[in-house]
């Protein structure tokens, strides 16, 4: 039986049914020190109960950001958002969705590698710590199996077809599309592969700069419209 840290982990983990944990490698107590002040506390108390794993059969992984560090510089170089903060890689999906975390500005974005975009999120300036710990919980319990999935051309869900075929993921494993969607490749399950995860994230940032979305809840607010 899993304790819980608390009612935010439980929901991701029984009512959202990402449970049981898979992969989990445990975090050192020096990585917990070192990551202390840059990540929220609540993310770390996740890290020490539970380690970095995967949950929902490897469809979402909680990372090490020292692993993704290279990945981030390679996608967020030449973007107006390079140097503007210190940003770390917290969460991942099987098929190279990266959700970021920035020390100041929090759940500031998240980058969808396979499609090459970049959705900003709007972040107050400087993040207090008692904030940071609730966008957390909300964030793990509001985390959907369905926001996460892959569709083919069909809208179709990928994810538990691509397990069927290809096997499930280790933990750095993904499936990507070969040839990649930014090549012409379709965007079919006869096309997916597992690849290795970092390798296949840095190879797709070098295709080409990424295309920065609109924040539309940043433009909602600078016109007024969620007063």
């Amino acid at each position: 039986m899993i304790d819980f840290v608390d009612d935010s982990f439980e929901c991701f983990y029984k009512d959202q049914g990402f449970g049981p944990v898979v992969h989990s490698k445990p975090v050192p107590p020096s990585k917990l020190a070192y990551y202390r002040g840059k990540v929220p506390d609540r993310l770390l108390q996740y890290w020490a109960a539970y380690g970095f794993a995967g949950y929902g059969d490897g469809l979402f992984w909680l990372t090490d950001p020292e692993e993704y560090s290279a990945v981030l510089d390679a996608w967020l170089e030449g973007t107006s958002f390079h140097g503007q903060d210190q940003y770390y890689v917290i969460g991942r999906s099987a098929f190279g969705e990266l959700i970021v975390w920035g020390t100041r500005t929090g759940p500031c974005m998240k980058i969808v590698c396979a499609w090459a975009m970049i959705f900003p999120r709007a972040a107050p300036p400087q993040l207090p710590p008692s904030e940071a710990d609730f966008l957390i919980g909300s964030w793990i319990s509001g985390i959907e199996k369905e926001d996460l999935d892959e569709t083919d051309e069909d809208d179709e869900p990928l994810f538990d077809r691509a397990v069927r075929l290809l096997g499930p993921l280790a933990s750095n494993e993904m499936y990507g599309f070969v040839p990649a969607l930014r090549m012409g490749g379709p965007c079919r399950i006869d096309h997916l592969q597992k690849v290795s995860t970092v390798e296949h994230l840095v190879f797709l940032a070098k295709l080409g700069k990424p295309e920065v979305m609109r924040d539309i809840v940043k433009e909602a607010d600078d016109q007024g419209l969620l007063d």
